[in-house]
């Protein structure tokens, strides 16, 4: 079963069809770090982070991975530990995903840039949105929404963005 973005603002799994939001630029084939468009292509959806602080309860067939003060995604394309998770530290420029907001409290990993190529775009994910703004390259989702995509996926569940 496979997720696939069907508009630039419809995705569509089974016969669900869920309002989101991408990159402020659209999509684009040949994503590059910072150009603010959703990578094209289809992508194994990874593991579930989420905010246990806030979020209780959760069904997913996802591996699931609590978010801690200290968790970041490398989005320093000259760092060795590029488009990976990190703890955060100052000698790293990394995305914080402990966040004030609730953006992340429900966080889903895209397998994009999987061999983690320097300037090929990093900290690609489904996360949560409050509005529909445009993201820097993410899907964002209502959270009602997430939480009905989280009971349908699994570890066999790709994306395509197309």
């Amino acid at each position: 079963m496979d997720i696939k973005l069907i508009k630039k603002n419809i995705l569509k799994i089974d016969e669900f069809q869920f309002k989101c939001s991408v990159g402020i630029n659209g999509i684009k084939k040949n994503k590059n770090e910072g150009d603010l468009y959703t990578p094209k292509g289809r992508f194994k959806l990874k593991n579930l982070f989420y905010r246990a602080d806030r979020k209780k309860n959760i069904s997913c067939k996802l591996n699931t991975i609590k978010i801690k003060k200290n968790m970041g995604w490398c989005d320093d394309p000259k760092s060795v530990y590029y488009n990976k998770l990190i703890n955060i530290s100052k000698k790293i420029k990394c995305e914080k995903l402990f966040r004030k907001d609730n953006l992340y409290d429900y966080i889903i990993e895209i397998n994009h840039n999987k061999k983690n190529k320097p300037f090929k775009g990093s900290a690609i994910f489904i996360h949560l949105t409050k509005n529909y703004k445009p993201t820097k390259g993410c899907i964002a989702l209502k959270e009602k929404d997430f939480r009905v995509l989280l009971k349908i996926i699994t570890k066999e569940t790709y994306l395509i963005i197309c």
